[in-house]
C-alpha cells in the first residue's frame, strides 16, 4: 500500500470482474472512504475526513468474501488471475496469435518461470491448469447463453477443433457437452473460486 497525502491504494484478492469493481465502490463509500480509481484487483481510496483503519476494511472485505492483499507474492498471483480472466472472459480470446503465457508475461512484466512457479506455490495448480478452468467455465458460459454453435465456441476460445474442445471439456467435467446441455447445469463455478 502507498500513501501519498490522505490517498492510498489498496490491493484487494478476489477482486475479479466489473460488478466486484462496483460492488466494492459502494461499499468502500459505506465505510467513508472515496474511491479515487478502481480497477481489477486495485483501489485508490481518499480518507476525507477520519482515517478508516485496515482493520474495519478488511472486516467488511472478508465479509464479502474479498480481503486486503499485504505480500508481494499474494499480489502478483492476483494479478494473474485477473490477466487470465480478462484473457478468457473479458477479451474474448479469439487471438491465437497472442499466446496466453506471453499475455501474461507481458502484462506483469515478469519471467513466466517466476511467475509460473509463485502461482503454483500459492494456489497448488499450474497457470495452465488455471487457464483451462477458466475456459471451462467460459464455455459453459457461451452454451448457456445460446448464441453461438459449438464450432463457434471451439473457435472463440481458440480451440483447434470441436472434437478437442469436447474432449477437454469431458476431462475437466466429467460430463460430455451434451450432457451438460440436457443437465440442471449446477456444475457451473463462479470464476473466482477456480
Amino acid at each position: 500500500m502507498r500513501e501519498e497525502n490522505n490517498s492510498e491504494i489498496l490491493s484487494i484478492k478476489n477482486m475479479l470482474c466489473q460488478c466486484c469493481k462496483l460492488f466494492l465502490s459502494e461499499k468502500l463509500e459505506e465505510l467513508g472512504l472515496v474511491v479515487k480509481k478502481i480497477s481489477l484487483g486495485k483501489v485508490e481510496v481518499v480518507h476525507p475526513k477520519k482515517r478508516v483503519s485496515y482493520d474495519r476494511i478488511d472486516a467488511m472485505l472478508k465479509k464479502y468474501g474479498f480481503e486486503l492483499t499485504h505480500n508481494r507474492e499474494e499480489k502478483i498471483v492476483d494479478e494473474i488471475k485477473i490477466a487470465v480472466i480478462e484473457l478468457i472472459h473479458h477479451l474474448n480470446n479469439a487471438d491465437s496469435i497472442v499466446r496466453k503465457s506471453d499475455y501474461i508475461v507481458e502484462k506483469l512484466g515478469l519471467s513466466y518461470q517466476y511467475l509460473s512457479k509463485i502461482f503454483s506455490e500459492h494456489k497448488n495448480q499450474t497457470i495452465e491448469k488455471y487457464i483451462i478452468s477458466q475456459k471451462i467455465e467460459r464455455i459453459k458460459h457461451l452454451i448457456d447463453i445460446n448464441e453461438l454453435t459449438l464450432s463457434e465456441i471451439a473457435y472463440l476460445m481458440d480451440y483447434s477443433s470441436v472434437q478437442y474442445l469436447s474432449n477437454q471439456f469431458k476431462n475437466i467435467t466429467r460430463m460430455t457437452v451434451s450432457q451438460y446441455k440436457d443437465s440442471d447445469r449446477s456444475s457451473k463455478i463462479p470464476i473466482d473460486q477456480l
